[in-house]
């Protein structure tokens, strides 16, 4: 089913005006200039990771390859850039008629990335290639820094599962967004039914505060629950005393309860209260789930506590302090013509402040030591090196306007686990630290 047909906001019917004016203004420009059909190269990367982080984590890029797909400028759209006068007559009649018809590569989504890592790689002519940048851009600064987060809270709880929980912490849309980003990060299920519905991610939920509180007794409501979901739900047991609430929940439910939810308070020590009591209450295979403004250091905190999940919200959504990437979508090659058959040169943008680039269309690839863990990005221009061929990074995504590269999200998922497992031990720490594989660079002789 294809959930636009049925006008949720989960999906738009273009993704046209997802983008800056300048973009358009530019294009308007190059088409005067007569430069708009020289062949381009653009590259998607970022010049440091987030202050303290040491990998990256490529996600969206099933969505991005949806936006192209959906970059159309129709009726209504081209009505309204009439109307606000944002490019002329000529440039509306080329935009009217707008497919993306180069090609995209780019680093597998789940993957990790590092500092100068070429994460998408951009060709056709400028005036196509363009147009995309803000598309591309806002939904890979946006899913890459939630999985980001969600990799390293699921890597600080080890083996027991993790819930989103963040849908109300957020932006409607964006929660959708966040939800599939984070099951790629690890998360096992969320509770934001149309990620279910768009995504397929398992879902889950079951009462709040609320429907404790509209009972005249909390054993009025747990019964409720267990009458209508059955003993394997999991009971929230904190409105008002955990230890009373504990001890109703095992006499409605027995020993079959399917766990206790905790959502406030020291959660370490009231994780071991509530372990002991579950226990000596026969109910020993009653599982613990917490909840209560998690982030990756507060699971982290948790890991010796008798905790059997975590529910995550708005540390999640919010990318665990660092909401964006600050990844940028630079042309590092261009040809000297409109000829189809012209050489691609090099360019970048020379600047101070830490905003360079380097210039060509790039490769990469992982270099490992003698044990097989990576041990440096490899980024170069020209020839690949015989002995990394066969560890290059890219993959072709969109050939000749048509996307070539689609999984299912688990693919992805087990995808980000593999590249994580293959990185040195010391990327999983939370303490502060650089990227933990340095980047190399190779130059070759030309653009392309």
């Amino acid at each position: 089913m294809n959930t636009a047909d049925l006008g949720l906001p989960v999906d738009v019917p273009s993704t046209a005006l997802f983008t800056d004016q300048y973009e358009l203004t530019m294009l308007r420009a190059a088409l005067k200039a007569g430069t708009a059909e020289r062949r381009s190269v653009f590259e998607v990367f970022t010049r440091r990771l987030p202050d303290g982080r040491r990998y990256g984590v490529v996600a969206g890029t099933g969505r991005v390859l949806d936006a192209v797909e959906n970059f159309r400028f129709d009726a209504d759209v081209i009505a309204f850039l009439r109307e606000r006068a944002v490019v002329d007559e000529e440039t509306l009649d080329w935009l009217a008629g707008y497919r993306f018809g180069g090609d995209i590569w780019g680093y597998p989504e789940g993957e990790v990335y590092f500092p100068g890592s070429p994460i998408m790689r951009v060709e056709g002519s400028f005036a196509e290639c363009v147009l995309l940048e803000t598309v591309i851009l806002s939904i890979l600064n946006h899913d890459s820094a939630i999985a980001a987060a969600a990799s390293r809270m699921s890597s600080a709880a080890g083996e027991r599962p993790l819930i989103e929980m963040g849908a109300r912490r957020t932006h409607e849309l964006a929660a959708v967004a966040a939800a599939r980003a984070a099951y790629i990060g690890g998360f096992a299920t969320t509770s934001d039914l149309a990620a279910g519905f768009r995504y397929g991610i398992p879902t889950v939920g079951t009462s709040a505060h609320a429907f404790t509180l509209l009972h005249d007794r909390e054993r009025d409501a747990f019964q409720a629950q267990v009458d209508s979901l059955g003993r394997g739900t999991t009971l929230l047991v904190d409105t008002y005393d955990v230890a009373e609430a504990v001890r109703t929940a095992v006499e409605v439910a027995g020993p079959e309860l399917g766990a206790v939810r905790i959502d406030s308070g020291d959660l370490l020590l009231v994780a071991h209260r509530v372990r002991q009591q579950l226990d000596e209450l026969g109910a020993r295979n009653t599982k613990i789930v917490v909840t209560s403004d998690l982030d990756e250091y507060a699971i982290a905190s948790l890991a010796a506590a008798p905790v059997d999940a975590y529910g995550v919200g708005t540390q999640l959504v919010t990318g665990s302090g660092h909401p964006t990437c600050s990844m940028v979508y630079k042309l590092v090659a261009r040809a000297e013509s409109a000829d189809p058959a012209a050489p691609l040169v090099p360019v970048a943008k020379k600047s101070s402040g830490g905003k360079t680039s380097v210039g060509g269309r790039k490769w990469a690839a992982r270099r490992p030591d003698a044990y097989g863990v990576a041990e440096a990005e490899v980024v170069g221009t020209g020839p690949v090196p015989e002995e990394l061929a066969d560890r290059q990074l890219l993959v072709e995504l969109v050939k000749g306007g048509q996307v070539v590269t689609r999984e299912p999200l688990d693919v992805v998922r087990d995808r980000h686990a593999a590249a994580r497992a293959g990185l040195p031990l010391s990327a999983t720490q939370l303490s502060r630290g650089e990227p933990v594989l340095p980047t190399e660079y190779l130059t070759g002789r030309s653009g392309s």
